[in-house]
């Protein structure tokens, strides 16, 4: 029955948010405002908007969106030179997929530009993908299923045939609501938090076979 596998980027490929939210603390360090590294967690995977606009919001910062976000992407780009790597097990379980012959698409709550540095600093450029969806394709980010269902769409694959691997408790909640099975991976969360999955595992090194094999 499964027919295609869609991947989210950060903490199922690589894991980066240690390195973007150090962005985000140091663009709003530059304004005169310390933040707390766990301010950001309640907005993992849900896109750099929220991300930090939530953080600005709790400490009531008047943030300029397209300026602040941009600043963060610029020192991104300088934090994770030569500092990312794939996600143990992630460019095997590509591998495992497509030799099954199964369609791949990644869909992520992040903007673009994050996804080209991000997937080119691991080897895994976005063309080794059938589709891409990026946080600026969708109107709705996760909990919202837009950015599975699109990616589903732009495969021609039915949602229900779809196996979606993710590391948020948002990105488990978008899967279920698109009605996609859900691998979860322990990157950012428990196995209590990912629990609405249907699987759950340390990495993709260790992800069960049957993830695939449904």
């Amino acid at each position: 029955m499964i027919k295609a596998v869609i991947f989210d980027m950060d903490g199922v490929l690589l894991d980066s948010e240690p390195l973007i939210r150090e962005a985000a603390m140091r663009m709003f360090a530059e304004h005169g405002l310390t933040v707390q590294p766990e301010d950001f967690r309640p907005f993992v995977g849900t896109g750099e908007d929220r991300f930090i606009g939530g953080v600005a919001e709790k400490y009531g910062f008047p943030l300029n969106p397209a300026r602040d976000k941009a600043r963060t992407y610029e020192i991104y780009a300088a934090v994770v030179n030569g500092k990312i790597k794939p996600l143990n097990g992630a460019p095997e379980f590509i591998q495992k997929a497509r030799a099954k012959g199964l369609k791949l698409a990644v869909a992520s709550s992040a903007d673009q530009i994050k996804m080209e540095i991000n997937l080119g600093g691991i080897g895994i450029p976005m063309e080794t993908f059938d589709a891409v969806v990026s946080g600026s394709d969708v109107t709705k980010k996760k909990p919202d299923p837009e950015a599975f269902l699109k990616a589903a769409e732009k495969l021609g694959v039915a949602p229900k045939q779809c196996l979606v691997v993710e590391d948020a408790v948002n990105g488990v909640q978008a899967a279920n609501a698109a009605g996609m099975k859900c691998l979860a991976v322990m990157t950012s969360f428990t196995a209590e938090d990912l629990h609405e999955a249907d699987w759950v595992a340390n990495d993709l090194a260790d992800a069960p076979d049957e993830a695939l094999e449904w």
